[in-house]
Parts: structure tokens; sequence; C-alpha cells
């Protein structure tokens, strides 16, 4: 298993369709849907979010990209997001890295890096 987690969740390529379908699924979360849906009014904006977690999940796995968006704690400053809705947007990756086939242990990567980012995000 040389491969870094950017390899194993497909490259670019693969991480960009993660991110496409882990948004749909939290479009269609009703625990946090209201959070997402109102991007579908602002095509550009919901784009410019994909971009920029592409790119985060890309650069945080070993991938040869640069972030260009900001910090977390300011990106959710103001969101106020509670433990419980942390833990849906966490389900509902998990289900789409199933639907991808992402290997049990990649998964287990990706959890490893979602759980170390839960401070810089909820209640801020």
């Amino acid at each position: 298993m040389g491969n870094t987690l950017f390899e194993r969740l497909g490259g670019t390529e693969g991480i960009t369709k993660i991110v496409d379908d882990v948004v749909e699924e939290h479009m269609n979360n009703s625990a946090v849907s209201s959070r997402f849906l109102p991007y579908q009014e602002t095509p550009e904006k919901l784009s410019e979010i994909k971009r920029h977690t592409v790119e985060f999940f890309s650069a945080g796995s070993g991938g040869p990209v640069t972030y260009t968006g900001r910090e977390m704690p300011e990106t959710h400053r103001g969101m106020n997001i509670s433990p419980g809705e942390y833990m849906h947007v966490m389900d509902d990756i998990f289900v789409v890295l199933s639907k991808h086939q992402i290997d049990e242990e990649s998964q287990k990567d990706v959890l490893a890096i979602l759980w170390s980012l839960k401070g810089m995000i909820i209640a801020q």
C-alpha cells in the first residue's frame, strides 16, 4: 500500500467526483441540507466551494496540489456548526466513499483527517 491517499482516492479526478457526490448527499440530508441548498441559487459560489474542497483534500492527502482557500476556522466562522451536524456530514462522506468503492484503510485515513479538523469547524 505504498500509494498516497491522494492516489488511492483516484487523484484529482477521483476526488472531484467524490466531492460532487458528497455535496449532493449533503443537499439530500435533511439534517444539513439547509446549509447547502442555498448554494443552488449561486452556482458560481458552489463551484468555488467545490474547487476549494477538492484542493484541500488533494493537498491534505499527499497530492501535488496547492490549497488556495482560507483556513478552516476562518472559513467556518459564524456558521456555528453543531457536533451533530458535523457527524451527519461525516456520515455523508463515508456513504460516498463506499459508493466509490474506496478501500477500508483509505476510509480510515479519511476519518483521521476529518476527526483532526473537527475542532476547527465545530462551533466556529
